[in-house]
């Protein structure tokens, strides 16, 4: 079918201007935050209600046309580029607030709502959402749960995945499915609601959530400690988890800070220039557990794994502290990274992170690196910026025979090539990397089920 006969018949079953097939539109729904692939989608859909994306799903499936639902579009894996002549499926118009329960502490909204607006609906009832992370004010539910996000306080609260308590789907086949329903305990079975959290629109799209939400933190208070090296950097981890509730324990090299200070005109933690920086937030509810803090800084600065520190005195100054590590992600952006995430056991981190600098160092001496990562849950992100003189085709074709030999080394210590950014057109060709022949085969056949027509974001985290 043409465009133009895809946005007849699309007006047809959900309503007139609901489809734009100008260029502006192909381009930006077209794509996300990664730049590998050239965006060149058939057309772009507005569905308002899960009605309207049933009535899509099985128009495409009865007309063989490939869907790619569109959230936010922040991801990092290609997860959302519409590069092969798709359909696209924007949920921007999907983001109410659809039930709200105070005794459960639930919230059912639908998957476009952006992630801050449910942490501020949240607030406004005196609850928290703590999946947090540098695309909040973008990113939206339906991809977060199809991303499984993790975030920057996954160490206390844990995954996206811990959060969803129950979901509406249009499946592949063109059925509504309602999961699990907002139930804390419902043992009948296969719980469907997980095959769909981590599943980047293979299976289906997500059209509602209903969310569990819990109460505030109470005094946050971010240190920023200066480490000679990674091994301080743990052991900087592990004493505080001994005696302080960690709600945040985050990482970064010194390359990264100076990056950041100098793009954004920020002030530095403290004088004093050490290889690695660790951030940690905690709950100060009481002078006890601030007390147990700084007793804890102080023994850390005695074995020689701190150098320097800072502590935040206000709410004002604790952003200021976050800035250091939420703004690295968009400083780099300007210089073209190719970025990794990956995770190991926290245990193993010091080593994988060293074999993986040495390997890159000395395959390609003119690439830099810049670290940083959510080391409290054994969580890196690999960045590699491309050298100015480097056009960027041949840059990220370099970088694809990095990722070949840097997800060989995640695969000896038993590792995820993959820890929060999902899979994508990115990943897929190193999903063997984390995932046995028999695992990709069962997965294969879990998508087949529910997307027998293959229309479901075809080509991205495994071809069917």
């Amino acid at each position: 079918m043409t465009p133009e006969q895809i946005k007849q018949a699309i007006e047809d079953l959900i309503g007139t201007d609901r489809v734009r097939l100008d260029g502006e539109a192909l381009d930006i729904y077209g794509r996300d935050w990664t730049k590998i692939h050239t965006p060149r989608p058939r057309a772009i859909a507005f569905p308002r209600s899960t009605e309207d994306v049933q009535a899509i799903v099985r128009f495409a499936r009865e007309n063989k046309i490939a869907l790619v639902p569109s959230g936010g579009r922040t991801g990092l894996s290609a997860g959302a580029v519409a590069a092969n002549d798709e359909l696209v499926v924007v949920m921007d118009y999907m983001n109410k607030v659809i039930d709200f329960n105070p005794v459960d502490r639930s919230v059912t909204v639908q998957a476009g709502m952006i992630t801050e607006q449910l942490q501020k609906f949240a607030e406004d009832q005196g609850l928290y959402y703590p999946v947090d992370f540098a695309s909040a004010g973008s990113s939206q539910i339906g991809g977060n749960i199809s991303t499984n996000a993790g975030g920057i306080k996954v160490i206390k609260y844990g995954m996206t995945r811990d959060w969803v308590l129950g979901l509406k789907v249009v499946t592949g086949a063109g059925d509504v499915l309602e999961l699990n329903k907002g139930l804390i305990k419902n043992n009948t079975g296969y719980d469907l609601r997980h095959l769909f959290i981590g599943a980047e629109g293979t299976l289906g799209i997500i059209t509602e959530a209903t969310i569990k939400l819990t109460r505030p933190p109470k005094n946050l208070t971010v240190m920023v400690l200066g480490t000679p090296t990674m091994q301080d950097v743990m052991q900087v981890l592990k004493a505080f988890q001994s005696q302080v509730d960690l709600t945040a324990f985050e990482f970064f090299s010194n390359n990264a800070l100076d990056k950041v200070v100098a793009h954004h005109q920020l002030q530095r933690p403290f004088d004093s220039v050490t290889d690695y920086y660790a951030l940690l937030e905690f709950e100060a509810e009481t002078e006890e557990v601030m007390d147990r803090a700084m007793q804890v800084f102080e023994h850390c600065m005695e074995e020689g794994w701190v150098e320097d520190g800072s502590i935040s005195q206000s709410e004002a100054q604790a952003q200021s502290l976050w800035s250091l590590r939420e703004f690295i992600s968009e400083t780099i952006s300007h210089e073209t990274p190719y970025k990794n995430d990956l995770s190991v056991l926290v245990s193993k981190v010091p080593e994988f992170l060293k074999e993986v600098d040495d390997f890159v160092a000395e395959t390609y001496p003119g690439f830099e690196i810049v670290w940083f990562g959510h080391i409290g849950d054994g969580n890196l992100h690999l960045n590699i910026l491309k050298p100015k003189d480097m056009e960027k085709d041949a840059f990220f074709e370099k970088c694809h025979h990095v990722s070949d030999k840097v997800f060989a080394i995640t695969q000896r210590y038993a590792g995820s090539v993959s820890a929060e950014h999902g899979v994508g057109l990115v990943k897929k060709d190193f999903l063997h990397f984390s995932r046995s022949p028999e695992e990709l085969a069962y997965m294969k056949a879990i998508m087949q089920v529910f997307d027998p027509g293959n229309i479901m974001n075809p080509g991205k985290m495994f071809d069917a």
